[in-house]
């Protein structure tokens, strides 16, 4: 089986287009809609399917994404891997408005999303998918690779606790999640990655630090306008990362 590589944009990345013979992919799924159309096409020759996780236009609410679409629509058209980028809060001073964190464990702290495709079980089939070590360990170390190679600021490992959103945390919640160990705060990881996980397809996760949230005294709490900003400012580290992993994954499958 020949490799594709699914890649889920998350904010400041909801419209990447990085790749040549770019073309959109409309599909359902029995999930339903996914958040975007499949914007497909190849980088280094691998073919790649990309996916707005809010939609192009970031329209859709964490809370609302079809994350089982999202994820059957990209197995659906064949990615074998799956990368995603994620904007996150920093939980630890050592984390940097900036820096990337190349994830390797999550929290969920979600209370009203669907992140199984195992509503129900068949008799005497239960399904109980293995979660200890989330993360792909291959793509994870691809990524690393990608980030000293580049000598970008970032983290070979990090802990993120995913909350409901859409709202920010509250200081007691901030100040708690530090307790629970947790390095960085966002709103979808866990649900995408238990989902592709159940789905036996590879995940990893880049996470961009944005800002403090609100347990640092010295900051100022946490503003959409902030994330954004920071974002849209160190976005090229994210894509460069991406581009150069793609044929990495080609790459590592060979040997």
């Amino acid at each position: 089986m020949g490799i594709k590589v699914g890649i889920i944009g998350g904010s400041g990345l909801d419209n990447l287009n990085i790749f040549t013979n770019a073309r959109d992919t409309f599909t359902g799924t029995v999930w339903g809609e996914p958040s975007s159309p499949l914007r497909e096409g190849e980088i280094a020759g691998i073919p790649v399917a990309v996916l707005a996780r809010h939609g192009r236009s970031h329209t859709i609410a964490p809370s609302s994404v079809n994350y089982r679409a999202n994820i059957q629509a990209l197995k659906d058209a064949g990615c074998t891997h799956i990368l995603a980028t994620t904007a996150t809060g920093s939980l630890r001073k050592e984390i940097r408005r900036g820096d990337l964190v190349i994830l390797d464990q999550f929290i969920d702290f979600t209370k009203q999303r669907k992140m199984t495709f195992h509503d129900y079980f068949k008799p005497g089939q239960p399904v109980h998918a293995p979660m200890a070590e989330p993360f792909d360990a291959s793509l994870r170390q691809i990524l690393i690779d990608g980030c000293r190679k580049n000598d970008f600021p970032f983290h070979p490992t990090g802990t993120v606790v995913t909350i409901e959103g859409p709202r920010f945390s509250t200081k007691a919640e901030s100040r708690m999640f530090r307790m629970w160990g947790a390095d960085v705060i966002n709103m979808s990881v866990s649900t995408e990655t238990a989902l592709a996980n159940e789905a036996g397809i590879p995940y990893a996760a880049v996470a961009m630090s944005t800002d403090y949230d609100c347990w640092k005294e010295d900051e100022a709490p946490v503003s959409w306008e902030e994330v954004s900003l920071v974002f849209k400012q160190n976005a090229e580290k994210v894509t460069t990362l991406l581009v150069e992993s793609v044929p990495a994954i080609a790459q590592a499958a060979l040997e």
